[in-house]
């Protein structure tokens, strides 16, 4: 296999320093590179001169003068798949901002494309409208176009049956790269707040993690302090929170933190882990704070109670947060806590992810068709499909993405 050649593209690049695309190509490099030829395209934007190498853990890296995310992403992304054509046989595609150039790849080459779906990308409101429908035709064409597709939750599976009547593959994301950590007087002399019971969150600050929500509970709960790590000075809605809320004793507001044993330092030692993300599949800093054996409350919708298997807490409103912060008993959380860690040790670990990426980009290579639902089921309405529940589908409502 060692002369297969597979692109992976999508990330900021390696080593991982952004966020769960980027930690997922540095664990299948880790696991998969001694097995395949790996390139990694990079986003030049992202690392200096210095930190631009040629190769990482036996992966070809290569850099390309466009950010990763944002509207460059689709230059950045179609730049790679035309480039990665001339020599890989499979190409892993994460994320779906390039899609409109695939139906062109099919029709032209017989490259085999495995496409990582990001969510439901399209509903998310940071993007304008014209964002968004060019987002939801771009999903349109990644998943019709491609030999094989990827869901890392059941819930966007469900949301491809339905969609396109195809059969997306379950992929979710490790989390055995976290430890815990005890914290030092060293620690807690960087850290004061370690001294005493917390509860912990991190992710970029944007509407769809519901920081507002988080915010404004923490600010009614005097009692009880909140340490909040995200990029809030990225965008106009962070420095708007970081105003807002910054200036309560019990709210702590963190800047990014790229440190592993600093971020598991703050995650390993607080009494709860808050996680609002209402966007995206499974979320890499939940399954994360689940590994470390921490007890989650969650923001209610479809994604979150998939990836806990229905068995944290959760919340819809600031009022519900409120009482779950105040009415839980150490018992409960700490029972919480022994559910999350089981899931994770059964569900989230890297050895199992990169296999099932390895067993579906082999699949890729060695067939021609892609796996769709069967006559029986690709011929029924959404409200039949609902009615046989297809997946775990309950209710019209679940790809609803709640604001």
């Amino acid at each position: 296999m060692k002369n297969q050649k597979i692109a992976i593209i999508g990330t900021v690049g390696l080593p991982a320093k952004y966020g769960g695309f980027e930690t997922l190509a540095e664990h299948l490099v880790e696991h998969l590179g001694s097995k395949w030829d790996i390139s990694v395209y990079c986003s030049a934007k992202a690392y200096s001169k210095q930190e631009q190498v040629k190769t990482y853990k036996g992966a070809r890296l290569l850099y390309l003068p466009f950010k990763a995310n944002g509207i460059q992403s689709i230059i950045y992304d179609c730049i790679s798949i035309v480039h990665a054509l001339f020599y890989a046989d499979a190409l892993l595609i994460l994320g779906v901002s390039g899609g409109f150039i695939l139906p062109f790849v099919r029709l032209f080459t017989n490259k085999k494309i495995l496409i990582s779906i990001d969510g439901i990308e399209w509903k998310r409101n940071k993007w304008s409208k014209l964002g968004r429908l060019y987002l939801w035709m771009a999903e349109w064409m990644a998943v019709k176009s491609s030999h094989a597709d990827i869901a890392d939750n059941e819930s966007i599976q469900d949301y491809t049956a339905i969609r396109y009547k195809t059969l997306s593959n379950i992929i979710e994301y490790g989390a055995d790269h976290t430890l815990n950590v005890n914290s030092t007087d060293a620690d807690k002399k960087n850290y004061p707040f370690l001294k005493a019971p917390y509860a912990f969150k991190v992710c970029r600050i944007e509407p769809e993690n519901n920081i507002g929500m988080v915010l404004q509970a923490f600010s009614m709960l005097p009692k009880h302090t909140l340490v909040l790590v995200g990029n809030w000075n990225n965008s106009d809605y962070g420095q708007e929170m970081k105003s807002q809320y910054g200036n309560f004793p019990n709210i702590i507001l963190l800047d990014p933190i790229y440190d592993q044993r600093a971020l598991d330092v703050l995650r390993s030692n607080c009494y709860v882990y808050i996680h609002g993300h209402s966007a995206g599949g499974t979320n890499p800093s939940l399954v994360e704070a689940m590994f470390l054996g921490l007890p989650v409350i969650a923001y209610g919708v479809t994604y979150n109670k998939t990836t806990t298997e229905g068995k944290a807490m959760y919340f819809s409103n600031v009022n519900q947060l409120c009482s779950l912060i105040k009415e839980k008993s150490i018992t409960e959380l700490k029972q919480s806590a022994l559910v999350m860690k089981e899931i994770a040790n059964r569900r989230y670990t890297w050895k199992l992810i990169a296999d099932k990426y390895e067993y579906m980009i082999i699949e890729v290579i060695r067939t021609s068709e892609k796996k769709k639902l069967t006559s029986r089921y690709a011929t029924l309405n959404k409200k039949r499909l609902l009615e046989l529940e297809l997946g775990h589908l309950q209710s019209t409502v679940h790809f609803y993405e709640k604001r």
